[in-house]
C-alpha cells in the first residue's frame, strides 16, 4: 500500500526518483568539472609546449615569458592565468610530461614496489606493454603545479597523482603528505583478497586499503579497551574517513547481527561506494592474534547472508590491530574463505610516551594497599 501526500504524489516513489535524480545530477556535475580540468590542462600544455618549441627554434631565452605575459594578460586581462609564474609553470608542465595526457610509468619501476603495484597496476598498459599510462586529468592545475616543486620523480608523481585523485586529496592536504613521506609508510595491507575476490574487485580492494593507518587525532590517554577506541573514531567520525580514503560511509558502531537468535556486533560497520561491498572493522587496543581473524570471518559471513544484496558484492573485513607480525597474519589468513585484511594503526607519539608513564589501575592499588 502506498502513502499519498496531499498532493496525490506516492510519496514513496517520489523520494525515490528525487535520489536518483540527486545521483545522476552529482555525476554529471562531476563529469563536467573534470571534463573542464581536462581541457585546462590540455590547453596550459598545449601553451608549455609552444613557448619550448619558439625558444628551441628561435634561440629565445626565458625574457620571451615575460613579454609574452604581458601581452597576453593585455589581451585577456590580468585574472586569466597568463601570468609570468604560470607561463613558467606550464613551460615545465609541457617539458615533464612529453606524453600528455598520461605520465608514463616503466612496468620494471612498477614490480619494485608492492605498494606501486597496488596503486597504480590498474591503469591500462601503452600499446607497447612497457609502461602504465596514468592519467595527468584526475587531479587540478593547483595540485600540478605543487607537484612539479615538491616531487621529482615521475613514477612518484604517478603514486601521488593516483593518490590524491582515489582520497580525494585537496592540494593541501596532499602537500601534508608529501612532507610527510606518506610513499614511505603506506604500503598494501596483509590480505587474501586475490584468492577470495574476483580480480576486479582484487586490485581495487588491494589500492583502497592500506597499512599503516595514522589515528593520531585519537587521545590515546583515554583508551583502555576496544570500546574506549571505538567510541573516539566514531566521535571524530570526519577524521577517520578522511584517514581510511574516498569512498567510505559510515554506518555505524557495534552494529548488530541477529545470527541463530543471538546478537552479536560488529565494532565499525562501513560501505565502501566504489568497491559497492560493506566493511566491516575490528579494533583491538593489542597485538595481533590469529583468532581475531576466525571472529572476523564469521561476521563477514553472517553479513553476507543477512545484510547483503545482491547488487552488492562480497563483504570486506578489516581488521585494525595495535600492531602485528605479518608472518603471523599470513598464517592466519591461510584457509579463511572471505576477504579479510590485516593493518596497524599508529597514534601520536606523544600521547603514547604520556600513556606508557602513567601507573596502571593495578600498581595504583597496590599503592594505595601499600601505604593502608
Amino acid at each position: 500500500m502506498t502513502s499519498k501526500g496531499l498532493t496525490g504524489i506516492d510519496e514513496t516513489a517520489y523520494r525515490q526518483w528525487v535520489e536518483h535524480l540527486f545521483d545522476e545530477i552529482d555525476r554529471q556535475r562531476l563529469k563536467a568539472v573534470m571534463q573542464l580540468n581536462a581541457a585546462t590542462l590540455q590547453h596550459y600544455w598545449w601553451l608549455g609546449n609552444d613557448i619550448i618549441r619558439k625558444q628551441i627554434e628561435q634561440g629565445w631565452g626565458a625574457k620571451v615569458i615575460d613579454r609574452l605575459s604581458a601581452d597576453l594578460q593585455r589581451r585577456y586581462g590580468n585574472d586569466s592565468g597568463y601570468s609570468i609564474r604560470n607561463l613558467k609553470y606550464m613551460r615545465q608542465f609541457a617539458e615533464e610530461y612529453p606524453d600528455f595526457p598520461f605520465v608514463q610509468v616503466p612496468l620494471a619501476q612498477l614490480q619494485k614496489s608492492s605498494v606501486l603495484q597496488a596503486v597504480l597496476s590498474k591503469y591500462t598498459m601503452s600499446a607497447e606493454g612497457e609502461f602504465v599510462q596514468v592519467p595527468l586529468a584526475q587531479i587540478t592545475w593547483y595540485h600540478h603545479i605543487s607537484l612539479l616543486s615538491k616531487v621529482k620523480d615521475n613514477v612518484l608523481r604517478a603514486f601521488y597523482i593516483s593518490e590524491a585523485a582515489n582520497q580525494g586529496w585537496s592540494r593541501d592536504i596532499m602537500l601534508m603528505q608529501i612532507e610527510d613521506k606518506y610513499h614511505t609508510k603506506v604500503q598494501s595491507l596483509p590480505n587474501n583478497f586475490a584468492l577470495t575476490l574476483p580480480p576486479v574487485n582484487s586490485d581495487l580492494a588491494r589500492a583502497v586499503f592500506k597499512d599503516p593507518y595514522n589515528l593520531g587525532f585519537v587521545d590515546m590517554t583515554k583508551v583502555k579497551q576496544e570500546m574506549d577506541l571505538e567510541e573516539q573514531l566514531a566521535n571524530k567520525v570526519t577524521d577517520f574517513l578522511l584517514e581510511l580514503g574516498k569512498g567510505f560511509s559510515f554506518l555505524g558502531r557495534q552494529y548488530p547481527l541477529n545470527i541463530a537468535g543471538e546478537n552479536s556486533y560488529v565494532d565499525l560497520m562501513m560501505y565502501h561506494t566504489r568497491l559497492h561491498c560493506y566493511v566491516a572493522i575490528e579494533l583491538k587496543v593489542v597485538d595481533f592474534k590469529p583468532e581475531f581473524i576466525s571472529k572476523l570471518n564469521y561476521y563477514i559471513s553472517a553479513i553476507d547472508d543477512l545484510i547483503k544484496t545482491p547488487e552488492d558484492n562480497p563483504t570486506i573485513g578489516l581488521l585494525l590491530c595495535r600492531s602485528k607480525n605479518n608472518i603471523k597474519v599470513e598464517y592466519a589468513l591461510r584457509g579463511m574463505t572471505q576477504p579479510l585484511g590485516v593493518a596497524e594503526y599508529k597514534t601520536s607519539k606523544i600521547m603514547e610516551n604520556i600513556t606508557s608513564s602513567l601507573p596502571s589501575v593495578g600498581d595504583l592499588e597496590k599503592k594505595l594497599n601499600e601505604g593502608g
